[in-house]
């Protein structure tokens, strides 16, 4: 889940091996669920800037050591090799040593922890949990005895945390309580992101069946793939027409949303014509459309 990148022939040098490894066209799906609770924070008049900031970043840092993890198991289970259709891996291509990667990993996680702290000042037990499994998963997304994206579970993994988890989770730190209208609001962000890992899975399929690497895409085929990419996309645009009806969106923003419609329906038709490396393109477009979507959602809550 990320953009192109250059070839492993190319020299890379270590920052920008760094950002690479990062994934950096995967970080909205950080920040958008971030925005949106926030949003409904706003709202509903208890925003705290500073728990805001440090949500902020340590969703980005659990982003962040998700993609490092990934990057190391994938390449130690051989999910990685020099066959993929996706952009260059860090690990793979050599421009790290396996051990750099795996540290990188435990860095970043231990940052995410030491962030962490103050949100469990300010949120206590119940963040303690969401925090701990969040990271768990983040690791065992791919790592662990029983990796999630390897059995078919990664698309519900992301659902859960970077939508109805992120948002609700932001929410419930800036008002110490979480509503039937910030679990709403939370599909649409955790739909149009697990659509960035249905699109990467189903560039994959090949090489994934090949790995053992059983993913949702690999258990379903191409063409229900592909009809889960449009019924997320679906679902996700009837949200804030719902959160109107329901008095929780502004009266003369709840449309502000539908703006992206036009991007998602010239997405959906790429992806239904298109497969292998050529997803590459509609990789980008799914994460880009999933940050625009998120922010003007926000917007239209805001009152």
């Amino acid at each position: 889940m990320a953009i192109p990148n250059p070839s492993a022939s190319q020299p890379v040098s270590g920052l920008r091996g760094w950002y690479l490894a990062a994934r950096p066209h995967t970080l909205p799906a950080a920040v958008a669920p971030v925005l949106v609770g926030t949003a409904l924070a706003v709202a509903a008049r208890h925003f705290q800037p500073l728990v805001f900031l440090a949500t902020l970043i340590c969703s980005l840092l659990i982003q962040i050591g998700t993609n490092f993890a990934n990057d190391y198991y994938d390449f130690r289970k051989g999910a990685d090799t020099s066959e993929r259709l996706g952009p260059t891996r860090v690990t793979q291509s050599g421009i790290f040593t396996p051990r750099q990667v795996l540290l990188a990993t435990g860095y970043t996680f231990s940052l995410a922890l030491v962030v962490g702290a103050y949100l469990v000042w300010v949120g206590g037990v119940p963040i303690v949990v969401v925090g701990i499994l969040s990271i768990l998963c983040g690791l065992g997304y791919t790592g662990g005895p029983y990796p999630l994206g390897y059995h078919g579970l990664g698309d519900l993994f992301v659902f859960i945390f970077f939508g109805l988890v992120a948002v609700t989770g932001t929410f419930y730190l800036q008002t110490g309580m979480v509503s039937f209208h910030t679990l709403l609001a939370s599909l649409p962000v955790g739909l149009l992101c697990t659509n960035l890992l249905v699109v990467n899975n189903l560039r994959d399929i090949d090489t994934d069946r090949a790995a053992g690497k059983r993913t949702l895409a690999v258990r379903i085929g191409r063409a229900a793939t592909r009809q889960q990419y449009v019924l997320f996309q679906l679902i996700s645009y009837t949200v804030p027409l719902t959160l109107w009806q329901l008095g929780a969106s502004w009266d003369y923003t709840f449309w502000l949303p539908l703006i992206t419609v036009p991007k998602a329906v010239k997405l959906a038709l790429y992806i239904s014509r298109n497969q292998d490396r050529a997803l590459n393109k509609a990789l980008k477009g799914a994460a880009d459309l999933h940050m625009r979507f998120g922010l003007l959602f926000a917007l239209s809550l805001l009152k």
